[in-house]
């Protein structure tokens, strides 16, 4: 049987393990925080507000959703193979051998690669954490440059890998600039009542509270 997007969601959605419970309770979060800012906040009830909470949600999703092959403490989906067959550390090596810049191929292979452990739970790290600013629309803007030097990084690495289309990390790597530049946290999101709270604020949390969001 072929795959197709709606039996995919269900399993991913239904699956067993700590994961899917915690992508529950940051789903339903979104659409508690969407509501209450939808009734908290008038100029917050648009079409283009309740849009830019829906793709950002979406995004946030997918990135949630691939922190699943590298989870700790092995960072794979399949432990029980050998180092650097499967998981991060594949596509650790993948880069290693792709990278578009050699000198990105040269840190992998001679830094990264042999401090695996050291790295992969940053990698990790950061991936979980962009996902999490994006489904809840917290420190939108200050997340969404992160994720794009992640893409970034993704984009360069994996230019040359066989299978791979570099435009899929580029397409990427500009709807996370989108979501930087635009404030797409200030869209349904915590960071619009931190920017309601905070709002002609020129004290130092509202300025951090003004670049972050």
């Amino acid at each position: 049987m072929n795959h197709n997007p709606i039996a995919d969601t269900v399993q991913f959605l239904l699956q067993p393990g700590w994961t899917t419970v915690a992508f529950w309770l940051l789903l339903l979060g979104s659409v508690a925080i969407a509501l209450y800012v939808y009734r908290a906040i008038p100029s917050q009830r648009t079409i283009e507000h309740v849009g830019n909470w829906l793709f950002r949600l979406l995004i946030g999703c997918m990135w949630w959703q691939q922190t699943l092959w590298k989870l700790p403490p092995f960072y794979t989906d399949h432990p029980e193979q050998p180092f650097g067959e499967t998981g991060l550390a594949y596509w650790m090596t993948v880069m290693g051998r792709s990278a578009a810049i050699p000198l990105q191929g040269d840190f992998v292979n001679h830094i990264v690669l042999p401090h695996f452990y050291l790295f992969a739970p940053v990698v990790y790290a950061l991936e979980v954490l962009t996902a999490v600013s994006l489904i809840l629309g917290i420190f939108v803007r200050f997340w969404g440059i992160i994720g794009a030097l992640q893409i970034l990084n993704l984009w360069l690495g994996l230019y040359n890998a066989e299978g791979e289309w570099p435009w899929t990390y580029f397409f990427l790597l500009v709807l996370q600039l989108i979501f930087a530049l635009h404030h797409y946290g200030r869209s349904l999101g915590i960071d619009a009542l931190l920017v309601e709270r905070w709002k002609g604020s020129r004290g130092l949390i509202g300025i951090l509270v003004a670049e972050a969001t």
